[in-house]
């Protein structure tokens, strides 16, 4: 069994919870960018490799377009860019956040994708948000802080292969910013851009229980979305093709 939590930096104990037998395990941190990766082996130094040159990309592209680290607000301008930088974009166009509410899952998405020409299974977790894909059945658990709930659930992922991403968002856990009270809003989609970006845009809507029904709503208008799982105290509301199972 797999954890998500969205935790700083300094709090990765969850990380001790579980995770894959079968995959070896490493750890790669380059400045802020801290990924807890799986794989068939040791790809440690491949991984660095692979995140020095996504954030050299996205470094490139906020030192020529400083508003891009700072806006709050979808990007417009139709700049050429790499693709991490394209897809966090296009998520922040369709959840309507700023771009850099996608970078966690974009990072953990490009980097994931660049270890699968090595590995046949990868999972890339960066921060609570995890690049996914395996061949047999795996489950997630969801950390939702003080919640009742948390780690009371998990999401059970086929197994088939196929690359998704899981992200979480909350306003009660970590220091990310939200301007919402949820303990955790858990997204699932085939991009990491656009699930860390709409995990942020939902979890902006809680700020109690009875405004679990209406977020978790809204995510049925975010195009790509596979399905969401939405913890607010004691209360939990969820949409989408997805296998929720107790843990």
């Amino acid at each position: 069994m797999a954890v998500i939590h969205p935790a700083p930096p300094s709090e990765r104990s969850y990380r001790r919870v579980g995770g894959i037998g079968r995959l070896a395990s490493f750890q790669v941190v380059v400045r802020e960018t801290d990924l807890y990766v799986q794989a068939d082996g040791d790809l440690a130094l491949q991984c660095r490799e692979a995140v020095i040159q996504q954030r050299a990309y996205l470094e490139a592209f906020i030192q020529a377009h400083p508003s891009f680290l700072t806006t709050r607000t979808p990007w417009r301008e139709e700049t050429p860019a790499p693709a991490v930088v394209t897809a966090m974009i296009r998520a922040s166009r369709l959840a309507g956040v700023g771009p850099m509410a996608a970078v966690a899952g974009a990072l953990a998405d490009r980097v994931g994708r660049e270890l699968l020409a090595m590995s046949a299974e990868v999972v890339v977790e960066n921060g609570g948000d995890i690049f996914m894909a395996v061949r047999r059945p795996v489950t997630v658990g969801v950390d939702a802080g003080r919640s009742p709930l948390s780690r009371k659930i998990g999401l059970r992922v086929s197994g088939e292969g196929d690359p998704l991403a899981i992200c979480t968002s909350s306003g009660t856990v970590g220091h990310s910013l939200s301007f919402g009270s949820a303990d955790a809003v858990c997204v699932v989609a085939s991009q990491g851009a656009l699930a860390d970006a709409a995990a942020t845009a939902l979890a902006n809507r809680v700020n109690r229980p009875d405004d679990l029904r209406a977020a978790i709503e809204s995510a049925r208008a975010i195009e790509g979305l596979i399905g969401v799982v939405g913890i607010c105290q004691d209360q939990m509301g969820a949409w989408g093709d997805l296998k929720i199972v107790p843990l």
